[in-house]
């Protein structure tokens, strides 16, 4: 088994070192789904397979993953989907083109969720571990392999078929909140075994993925996003990323015990390094201009970001994960920007 780089005395990647606050030479710079769809590449890799059919193949969540290579990001993402710890327990999802995963099955009582008192362990989740020794292997140290997992609100909406449709998730707290709160418990569990299982593998850092709680009342996220948050990151493996999309309580962020928060459009990077100078924040390139700007734009913007973030305690990334529709020029005008760019 390899050793991560973080448990060295000097980590040796610059995104682990970011990761963990220490100095670095240059902020480093990866993009949420840097592996998808917008990669011509990553197009003609997949071919007409389904969503589900291509991420369950190793050999090709591998060659994905490491897609973004060649455009100089300094780490390397895994190809999976937030829905992958749930199916590997038995929940029954599909993939619909436009509307990403399906729950085949609603929980009505608490012993609708049996499955998920089934601990994950190298079994469970044995091909998403062959992905990463893949990996791994192909890097052979080169750069550092972030795995990631569904925070337990996202994960729980989609398993009870809302998804983001914050609405119809609030009747079915109304209807069934007992099945809501062990569901909510047992993916926490679940959750941390899963990032524990990763990192021990090799993985270099974990990011924890809550797309949906930012459209939550504050009230809302202290009860269903933010406690779950931190039983993760007390007891998932260091250096840790949250990922709320354009989530307004950043202050709650803030308070998850994650090592990095990803911020978002909303956001003002240089007040929140002011606000939480111990804090080390990630982002937050507007993920539009990937689709609406031109490379010189993409460079400017990426720029005003990085003078933002100051060169420490910082994380270069989007707003939001690579849109479909990106165009490949101006994912590499975003990297090229960041590799040249230094503090004053």
């Amino acid at each position: 088994m390899q050793q991560n780089a973080c448990e060295t005395k000097e980590p040796k990647h610059l995104l682990v070192r970011a990761c963990l606050g220490l100095p670095v030479e240059r902020t480093p710079v990866w993009a949420m789904r840097q592996a998808g769809r917008w990669d011509p590449e990553f197009r003609r890799l997949r071919g007409s397979r389904s969503f589900y059919e291509f991420a369950s193949d190793p050999e090709a969540a591998a060659a994905v993953s490491l897609l973004p290579r060649r455009f100089g990001v300094d780490a390397i993402i895994l190809f999976y989907d937030i829905t992958t710890l749930p199916r590997a327990l038995g929940w029954p999802f599909t993939f619909r083109s436009g509307e990403g995963p399906v729950s085949l099955r609603v929980p009505r009582r608490p012993g609708d969720l049996d499955l998920f008192c089934v601990p994950v362990d190298e079994r469970v989740v044995a091909g998403v571990l062959e992905t990463l020794s893949r990996v791994l292997e192909a890097l052979s140290g080169e750069l550092p392999v972030i795995a990631f997992a569904g925070a337990p609100f996202t994960v729980a909406t989609y398993c009870i078929g809302t998804g983001k449709d914050v609405e119809r998730t609030r009747r079915f707290v109304a209807e069934a909140g007992v099945v809501w709160e062990r569901l909510l418990d047992l993916l926490t569990e679940r959750t941390v075994e899963f990032l524990r299982l990763m990192r021990a593998h090799g993985a270099d850092v974990v990011q924890v993925f809550d797309s949906w709680a930012g459209q939550l009342t504050e009230q809302e996220y202290a009860c269903w996003a933010q406690p779950y948050h931190r039983r993760i990151f007390a007891a998932a493996p260091r250096p840790s990323i949250l990922y709320v999309r354009e989530c307004p309580y950043v202050e709650q962020m803030v308070g998850s015990g994650a090592d990095v928060v990803s911020l978002g459009t909303r956001h003002d990077l240089a007040a929140c390094r002011t606000s939480y100078p111990e804090r080390v924040f990630q982002g937050n390139v507007d993920a539009r201009l990937m689709v609406q700007g031109s490379p010189d734009q993409v460079r400017e913007a990426t720029i005003r970001c990085l003078a933002a973030g100051g060169g420490y305690r910082h994380v270069l990334n989007l707003s939001e994960g690579m849109p479909k529709e990106a165009r490949p020029e101006n994912f590499a005008a975003f990297v090229e920007a960041a590799r040249s760019w230094r503090p004053n």
